[in-house]
């Protein structure tokens, strides 16, 4: 039976900040924050990213850290997480449509949506589904929309089966290194957060650039 003072650390998890969510739910709230963000729509807030590399670092159990886990079952919740959610994701993209994004009155989720579908028609299927998972916001609204858009169901799974294990067991191991390796680095944990999320973005800006001197290499040659 929960105690009284753990359930009310549970009630007031802050759901924006990884340490916080660490503290109150441990590995499962990793996996269920995953499963969230990458296969409902309404998950597109949550911190993934930092999630997992916060996790990560904490498995290394160095520095005056309040949160200690497991490498073992974090990186299976991470991975079954985001694998799952991202063919739930799919499969309710199938089965609604467009209806559940149309009735959504989120900004933020409408801009996803316009950068999802920018993705799929730039860099086709295959490219776009792995991209989208290090892309904030776009990685929980491009599972649907690859459904509602009947992506064929073996290139979708297979490119997010690739993409999820990059992405999710990736960054819970960079901060496994990290941690290891740096004594006390905790201490500098939100600035690491806000490094790895600038960093899980490269992939895309490579793709970017590349998409640009393509083109401009075609219009040298016309």
């Amino acid at each position: 039976m929960t105690s009284p003072p753990h359930l009310a650390a549970q009630l007031a998890v802050n759901v924006l900040d990884a340490h916080s969510l660490l503290a109150a739910f441990g590995v499962l709230g990793v996996g269920v924050v995953m499963f969230a963000e990458t296969g409902l729509l309404i998950g597109f807030f949550l911190p993934g990213d930092s999630l997992v590399f916060t996790a990560g670092l904490l498995c290394t159990g160095t520095g005056d850290q309040t949160v200690k886990l497991s490498l073992a079952p974090l990186l299976i919740a991470a991975a079954v997480g985001a694998l799952a959610g991202a063919q739930f994701g799919y499969l309710l993209g199938r089965k609604a449509g467009g209806a559940l994004i149309a009735h959504s009155r989120s900004r933020q989720l409408h801009e996803g949506v316009k950068r999802a579908e920018e993705l799929l028609e730039r860099y086709g299927h295959a490219k776009a589904v792995v991209l989208a998972r290090f892309i904030p916001v776009v990685r929980t609204v491009l599972n649907p929309m690859a459904g509602a858009l009947e992506v064929p169901v073996r290139t979708f799974t297979l490119w997010q089966v690739t993409g999820g294990l990059v992405w999710s067991v990736g960054l819970t191991l960079a901060g496994y290194a990290l941690g290891s390796s740096v004594p006390n680095v905790d201490r500098y944990l939100l600035p690491l957060v806000a490094l790895i999320v600038v960093v899980s973005l490269i992939p895309l800006l490579v793709e970017m650039l590349r998409a640009r001197q393509g083109a401009d290499a075609r219009g040298g040659n016309k």
